[in-house]
C-alpha cells in the first residue's frame, strides 16, 4: 500500500492520520457532552472515507458515509435535547431499546456480510474480509445512533466494535487507525464513567 509518507518504513496517509485525530477528538468531546463532537465527527468521516477508499476497504468507506449522516442526526438530536431541557439528558437504554440495538447489530451484520460476499463474487472486490467489515460497519452505525439519543449503552457497543476493529485495521495496513482503535478502548471506558456519573447526579436530584 502506497502512502503519503512513511513512519518506520510503514506507509501512512495524511487523511488517515488527520481523520483519526478528529475521531479521537470526537470521543473526547463526547465525554464532555460537547456539541462540537458532531461537526468534528463529520470532518473525520470525510477524511477517513478518503483514506479507506485509497486502502480499498470499501466496508470502512461506507461506514464513514453512514457516520457523516449519523453525525447530522446526532447534531440535530443533541441540539433539540438542549433546547427542550436546558441540558443533555443522558440515560441508560430501556430493555426494549437494548433488544432493538442488539437485534440491529446481529441482523445487520449478517445482511451486510452476505451483501459484501455476494458483491465480491461478482468481481467488485467490495471487501477482503466481509464478516468483520460488516460487523464494524453495522456496530459503528448502531453505536453512533445510540450516542445521538444520549444512551449510556453506546460506549459499550464501541468496545465490541473496537475488539474487531483493532486487528482488522492493522491487517489492512492502516496502522494509524489500528493505534487509534486501541486508544479508543481507554477513552471509551473513561467516557462511560463520565456519562454514568452525569446520569447518577441527575437522577439523584429530586423532581
Amino acid at each position: 500500500m502506497n502512502g503519503d509518507f512513511t513512519v518506520f518504513g510503514t506507509p501512512v496517509y495524511w487523511t488517515d492520520l488527520i481523520g483519526n485525530v478528529a475521531a479521537l477528538a470526537t470521543v473526547v468531546l463526547a465525554m464532555r457532552r460537547s456539541m462540537w463532537t458532531w461537526p468534528v465527527q463529520l470532518t473525520g468521516a470525510v477524511l477517513l472515507f478518503i483514506a479507506s477508499v485509497n486502502a480499498h476497504i470499501t466496508g470502512n468507506a461506507l461506514k464513514q458515509v453512514l457516520f457523516g449522516a449519523l453525525a447530522v442526526y446526532g447534531w440535530y438530536k443533541w441540539t433539540q435535547g438542549r433546547r427542550d431541557d436546558g441540558g443533555l439528558a443522558v440515560r441508560p437504554a430501556t430493555g426494549r431499546e437494548r433488544t432493538a440495538l442488539i437485534g440491529a447489530m446481529v441482523v445487520g451484520t449478517v445482511v451486510i456480510a452476505l451483501l459484501f460476499t455476494w458483491l465480491n463474487s461478482l468481481g467488485l472486490h467490495i471487501s477482503w474480509a466481509p464478516w468483520p467489515d460488516a460487523y464494524i460497519f453495522v456496530g459503528s452505525a448502531v453505536a453512533t445512533f445510540a450516542q445521538g439519543r444520549a444512551l449510556l449503552d453506546f460506549w459499550w457497543i464501541w468496545v465490541l466494535v473496537d475488539l474487531v476493529g483493532v486487528p482488522l485495521a492493522f491487517t489492512s495496513g492502516l496502522v494509524v487507525s489500528g493505534v487509534v482503535y486501541a486508544v479508543f478502548l481507554v477513552l471509551v471506558i473513561l467516557g462511560f464513567r463520565s456519562w454514568l456519573k452525569q446520569y447518577r447526579s441527575t437522577a439523584a436530584v429530586p423532581a
